[in-house]
């Protein structure tokens, strides 16, 4: 049956009306279904409880509400400010995209909001709001009104904002100003269910995301899953979903990686962004592991691949004694646009050596094959991360070899020692990678020219 229920909660000194509608489960949580929809030329149309679509395969749509205007903003687990784009906006860069108007509802403060970006910003200022996500509605909700944005290309990608779920440490928005979205939606649950979930869906099927439970589709109970507990190494505490990394396999033989390069690590540290596109690493590895695929080469664009190259790659995650390896399909590893004919595929791994937090990102290219669950910290134990394995690596190479044919090069060959990196060339930049908020300085990522000029949006580190 459905429940219709409203909590008052004490947030941030005011109280806060958090209105669920839900399905009663024995969990205690909410099962919020997520569909992804094709890219199309006008703003994304969604449908189901909280809707979350793709892009054109660059970012992850999800509705959200304010006072009552409904936004499709970016759903990024590697930042963890929420904010939309004001009436108030009039650059050309947020002309293309709904805009949000003031409501009665609205509480404007005098605190600033600015980001700055590698390629693009975004300033406006600090308000509440009644914000909704799917059946959860949060009264009170502190968030970012910009009122200026410039080179951040919303009409391409077609969202209005972010929709960040890191931890709060990281926040731009003052936490004087009120809590996260995440803090405030997660507080309606017990400690057992203060977790959200999700996978990201491939092509037509259905992405998932959940508040408080499992999705049945894909696990049963948390038996199911490999705990992992978030590394705090980089940072005062716990800022990004973050796992240590142990190697890479290619065909099953491992790949070792270089040491970590960030303060406390004693392996090389990843971190689980949905606002990031593809799987960045740093340029010593991601240059051996293409030179150890073959059939490979490096453009001023980045890392390109035959179409036909079929192989299988792992990524080994978790402490040395509670390691997990997870498939990625190799229709990951080798982006094929439609209508190229060539031979030549994006890499579905490339470089980037400007990572403060970590050392690797692992976006979609890494999350659409996993069913990942993202644990805050309770009173009895530290945050945590489940993860399912969701790709068979028979199956996948099967239906990779049909759809591409047979793998007419020459056989892999693991490099057990790193190689001599080349830079990419200035003159050949052609977008940077789609992401929505994760800190790290000063960083330029590279896609194919066959790929849109995008929207990987980085904050600067202060």
């Amino acid at each position: 049956m459905y429940l219709l229920w409203t909590l008052q909660l004490l947030l941030s000194g005011s109280i806060c009306t958090v209105l669920c509608q839900f399905q009663l489960a024995t969990s205690g949580g909410v099962s919020i279904p997520i569909f992804r929809v094709p890219r199309r030329p006008s703003l994304l149309a969604l449908s189901g409880f909280v809707p979350l679509s793709d892009a054109n395969e660059f970012a992850y749509l999800v509705d959200v509400i304010f006072g009552g205007q409904s936004f499709q903003l970016i759903l990024d687990t590697g930042s963890s400010d929420l904010w939309v784009v004001s009436s108030n906006c009039d650059e050309q860069d947020c002309q293309g995209v709904p805009r949000y108007n003031d409501t009665s509802s609205l509480n404007l403060s005098d605190v600033p909001f600015d980001l700055k970006y590698v390629q693009g910003s975004v300033s406006g200022t600090v308000g509440t709001e009644t914000v909704s996500v799917g059946s959860f509605e949060i009264s009170s909700q502190v968030f970012a009104l910009a009122s200026n944005t410039s080179g951040l290309d919303l009409t391409g990608t077609g969202n209005s904002g972010i929709l960040g779920l890191s931890f709060a440490v990281e926040a731009a928005i003052p936490d004087t100003s009120g809590r996260t979205f995440l803090e405030n939606i997660l507080a309606a649950f017990s400690e057992d269910n203060r977790f959200f979930a999700f996978n990201l869906g491939r092509g037509q099927s259905n992405s998932s995301f959940t508040i408080g439970q499992l999705d049945t589709t894909y696990v049963n109970s948390t038996s199911n899953l490999k705990f992992h507990p978030v590394s705090s190494a980089g940072g005062e505490g716990y800022n990004y979903w973050k796992l240590s990394m142990q190697s890479l396999t290619i065909n099953s033989t491992e790949f070792a990686l270089s040491d970590s390069r960030v303060t406390g690590a004693s392996t090389p540290i990843s971190v689980l962004d949905t606002g990031t596109t593809l799987i960045l690493g740093p340029t010593d590895d991601v240059d051996r592991f293409w030179q150890s695929i073959g059939a490979s080469r490096k453009t001023d664009a980045g890392w390109e691949v035959q179409c036909d190259r079929s192989v299988i790659v792992g990524f080994v995650l978790g402490d040395d004694s509670n390691r997990q390896e997870y498939i990625i399909d190799p229709a990951d590893l080798s982006w094929k646009e439609d209508g190229q004919d060539d031979g030549w595929c994006m890499g579905g791994i490339q470089a980037n050596d400007g990572v403060t937090s970590g050392d690797w990102l692992l976006g979609d290219t890494f999350l659409r094959n996993v069913y990942v669950t993202h644990h805050v910290a309770t009173s009895s134990q530290p945050p945590t991360i489940g993860l399912f394995g969701l790709t068979d690596p028979v199956s996948a190479l099967t239906l990779f070899q049909e759809a591409r044919g047979n793998d007419t090069n020459g056989p892999v060959k693991v490099l057990s020692s790193t190689h001599q990196s080349h830079g990419l060339g200035a003159g050949g930049i052609c977008g940077i990678a789609v992401a929505a908020g994760f800190v790290l300085g000063a960083v330029v990522t590279f896609l194919s020219c066959r790929i849109r000029p995008s929207y990987r949006r980085l904050r600067v580190t202060h």
